[in-house]
């Protein structure tokens, strides 16, 4: 298929802060990537590195060929980009449906399919996002970054503080992004029991660093990993 994202030698961080040292991985197109880690140790920051919303020190990022350092936002998510951060950052004071239609570029991702996928959003097309729920402002704004038609998604968090229930829904139309649709995904997630699953690989960050590359399947099967790194032996 080849390589969609390339990361090499990344040193990145906020103003001369340096967060992210040295880290280099890769996704192949069509591939899902697990990004796991305790708090604090440097996720969030290589998401929104990867968005361009940080200072980049160091090293390189390319995305299909093309090399994104010096490019802003905008220009990454034209290229390409498809952002959900953690403050979802839906337009509040309009629709469901003007949000999904604001932002649309051509491409196989609509509304009408976001429709499909959350039946919820459907149900409320007409309604403000100020009056969604949690769940559903997640929802939105995944169906946000895909109308954009990307050919990389990145997911901040995207089950934080939601219940089971939703959570479940979530991740169901995550799963068919990925699988069924073939997007690549990079979901940055606390609980490695709900991603590991539905990924190819799992990067483990710690203290800014990569400790642990591998594909999802061999992370799952070594619980002494995961204890040691993450806490967690699920």
């Amino acid at each position: 298929m080849g390589k969609l994202l390339d990361v090499e030698n990344l040193d990145a961080g906020y103003g001369e802060a340096v967060v992210l040292r040295d880290v280099s991985l890769s996704i192949e197109a069509g591939e899902t990537l697990a990004l796991l880690g305790r708090n604090g140790t440097g996720k969030t920051t290589l998401i929104n590195t990867l968005v361009g919303v940080t200072r980049q020190h160091k090293g390189s990022i390319t995305l299909s060929g093309t090399l994104l350092n010096k490019l802003s936002p905008h220009e990454r998510a034209a290229g390409g980009i498809g952002w959900v951060p953690q403050e979802r950052n839906i337009f509040k004071s309009l629709t469901v449906h003007e949000n999904l239609t604001a932002v649309a570029r051509p491409g196989n991702w609509n509304p009408e399919r976001i429709y499909e996928m959350f039946p919820r959003l459907a149900e409320r097309k007409t309604n403000m996002g100020s009056q969604l729920s949690g769940g559903e402002q997640q929802m939105l704004a995944v169906g946000r970054a895909l109308v954009l038609n990307p050919s990389l998604l990145l997911l901040d968090e995207p089950t934080e503080g939601l219940a089971p229930i939703i959570v479940e829904e979530l991740l169901r139309g995550v799963r068919h992004i990925t699988r069924n649709e073939g997007l690549s995904a990079i979901i940055v997630e606390q609980h490695p029991h709900l991603i590991l699953p539905i990924s190819d690989r799992a990067v483990v960050l710690d203290r800014g660093a990569v400790v642990h590359n591998s594909t999802a399947q061999e992370l799952r099967g070594q619980p002494e990993i995961l204890d040691r790194l993450l806490g967690v032996a699920r």
